[in-house]
């Protein structure tokens, strides 16, 4: 009998310390509500599946570009391209995925069918219905060839940069809250400083970490950085991108070359699959090329928009 209740109390105890040492970690404390979003910057709109948060800049008559941010920085990863695409007189929509940044987070399968409903009801509540340039960065080039492949006359042309693909995997767990727990405490806590990972140079960069913290204050981060990853272990996007590749609109593929988050090697991959694809390479630049070498790469964009709607050269 004191075994058994010594065994209790000891459980007990492990219990305490184990939901103590959950809640100090745990970084998600605030409710991303109304009082949230109006300290928040851009703009947000209500659609199926929550609030998304967005920028629209640029002139209303500008032809229009669409950027997809990556895994899981927000829309500031488009800072710098942003402003020069608007600059040279182009209508420029990015947003926060749900998940990520300021727009919700649904407890729903984060699948490519619900990225792909967030970006068609974004662009049709903002009554933007003409044929638009769509532009994917990292796993944004899986979420656009998706889009492009199921609204192929809405994309006028693809600017891929440094993109990756879905590819079938083991899924990273079958005990959500076991995962939800130890990656609380023990790998949580480096997902800001690990964003560094993505610069040849971080030491130019050292708000980076502190600015990707922001969004994990609010409750549903981790469970939707989950679900991405549950979502999507068995998708294959091999056919997908053959058939987006097919069609006959122009491709720009960019890439830096110190990338080694998705290595440069791979863009053989993709000018293969889609043979109008061009691709242009930056040294000294890593996984986000926009930030390390903005002047060439935003130059390279604008010469290309150019080109696709017909533009006089700047």
């Amino acid at each position: 009998m004191r075994r058994a209740i010594a065994a209790l109390v000891l459980a007990a105890g492990l219990a305490a310390a184990s939901a103590a040492l959950y809640s100090n970690a745990n970084l998600e404390t605030l409710d991303l509500d109304d009082a949230a979003r109006r300290e928040a910057p851009g703009d947000f709109v209500r659609l199926t599946d929550g609030y998304t948060h967005y920028e629209i800049g640029g002139p209303a008559a500008g032809p229009l570009v669409v950027l997809a941010a990556g895994f899981s920085v927000p829309y500031y990863i488009w800072d710098p391209t942003f402003k020069a695409l608007t600059d040279a007189g182009f209508r420029v929509l990015r947003y926060d995925y749900y998940g990520r940044g300021y727009s919700d987070r649904p407890d729903v399968p984060y699948t490519q069918t619900f990225y792909v409903r967030q970006l068609t009801e974004l662009l049709a509540a903002l009554k933007l219905s003409e044929p638009f340039d769509l532009t994917g960065l990292s796993l944004g080039g899986a979420i656009v060839t998706s889009y492009a492949d199921a609204s192929p006359d809405r994309v006028r042309s693809l600017i891929y940069v440094d993109p990756s693909f879905r590819s079938p995997g083991p899924p990273p767990t079958s005990a959500p809250a076991v995962w939800d727990f130890f990656t609380t405490i023990f790998t949580a806590p480096r997902w800001a400083d690990d964003q560094l990972a993505d610069f040849v140079h971080p030491e130019r960069f050292p708000d980076w970490p502190s600015r990707y913290r922001v969004q994990m204050r609010y409750r549903g981060f981790r469970r939707a950085r989950l679900s991405e990853l549950m979502a999507n272990a068995s998708v294959d996007q091999r056919e997908e991108i053959e058939r987006v590749g097919m069609h006959k609109r122009r491709v720009l593929v960019i890439w830096g070359k110190q990338d080694t988050q998705v290595p440069v090697e791979e863009s053989a991959k993709i000018l293969e699959a889609m043979p109008r694809a061009h691709l242009v390479t930056f040294d000294d630049a890593g996984h986000l090329p926009q930030w390390e070498q903005p002047e060439p790469f935003n130059r390279a964009m604008i010469d290309f928009l150019h080109e696709v709607n017909e533009l006089p050269a700047s």
